[in-house]
């Protein structure tokens, strides 16, 4: 009789659908949040792991490129202002971050309207970021002609004055020298009459004399690759928020009344994406 209740008693539950909901969501989040979770620390370990090899070729070369001289020009012919341009592109990034947080509130409330209108300021403000780094890398790469394998920066080991002037020519009898402290930053100068760019010759207080060497390749090789791998996730965040967006505005998600997940899912993406920037912001900017 007992095993008739029991077996009853199964049959029940099978039919009221307690047996067969599937199994409970963990710490209360979605399948596909948690799958985003766990695709944004995988990354954040590729990304680590760039930033640590960044660190240890730097620490374990005898000269590096100071940022303030690298990066001291801005558009529209703007010199000697380090951190003046990065700045206001670290700032498009943190504002697409703060419209990207208002949009995810605007689904939690099921108001369409507000979520495409908030995630078009985000999209925007990744636009203007990746802008910002296209004109960088045509001017360090155009101007500067810094390459993945030749580097004009770099920093002076010893104190003295230059042989040749900017154009190579060697200074006259009597004629001031420019002049060089150790540790001051020096860019390799281009000549005006042939276009080439020299090594320029130098006497040391010591009395010896030597040639001014190209910067430490690795600093060009990590500066594109890091750069240029945030960049490509910043480009294809942009690219998935306006999919998404498009996909809101339709009413896609209307039926859905799920708070807009997918908005919030790609809010994640984004502020991972913003996080990084601080941290590459850091070592290659500040450091």
């Amino acid at each position: 009789m007992a095993t008739v209740d029991t077996v009853l008693e199964h049959e029940h539950d099978v039919q009221q659908g307690d047996a067969w909901d599937g199994g409970k969501e963990p710490f209360k989040v979605s399948y596909g949040k948690l799958m985003m979770w766990y695709f944004l620390l995988s990354d954040a370990f590729t990304f680590a792991g760039f930033l640590i090899a960044y660190g240890a070729l730097r620490f374990s070369s005898p000269t590096w490129p100071v940022p303030d001289f690298v990066f001291s020009t801005a558009p529209f012919g703007i010199h000697h202002a380090p951190l003046i341009f990065v700045t206001f592109m670290s700032f498009l990034l943190i504002i697409s971050s703060v419209t990207m947080v208002r949009a995810v509130q605007e689904g939690h409330r099921e108001n369409k309207n507000g979520v495409v209108f908030w995630m078009i300021l985000t999209i925007i403000g990744g636009l203007g970021f990746l802008g910002c780094q296209a004109w960088e890398w045509t001017n360090l790469i155009g101007t500067e002609h810094m390459t993945v394998s030749t580097n004009p920066f770099g920093t002076h080991l010893v104190n003295g004055e230059y042989l040749d002037d900017d154009h190579g020519h060697s200074y006259k009898d009597g004629e001031a020298r420019e002049t060089f402290k150790a540790g001051s930053s020096y860019l390799i100068h281009k000549d005006h009459d042939t276009g080439q760019w020299l090594q320029r010759r130098y006497i040391a207080e010591d009395g010896t004399t030597g040639v001014q060497a190209f910067g430490p390749k690795a600093f060009g090789g990590l500066f594109f690759f890091i750069t240029g791998f945030h960049g490509f996730h910043v480009f294809s965040g942009v690219v998935f928020l306006i999919i998404i967006a498009m996909n809101a505005a339709s009413g896609l998600y209307v039926k859905r009344r799920n708070g807009y997940e997918m908005v919030e899912k790609i809010g994640l993406y984004w502020h991972f994406v913003d996080l990084v920037w601080v941290f590459v912001f850091l070592v290659f900017y500040l450091l």
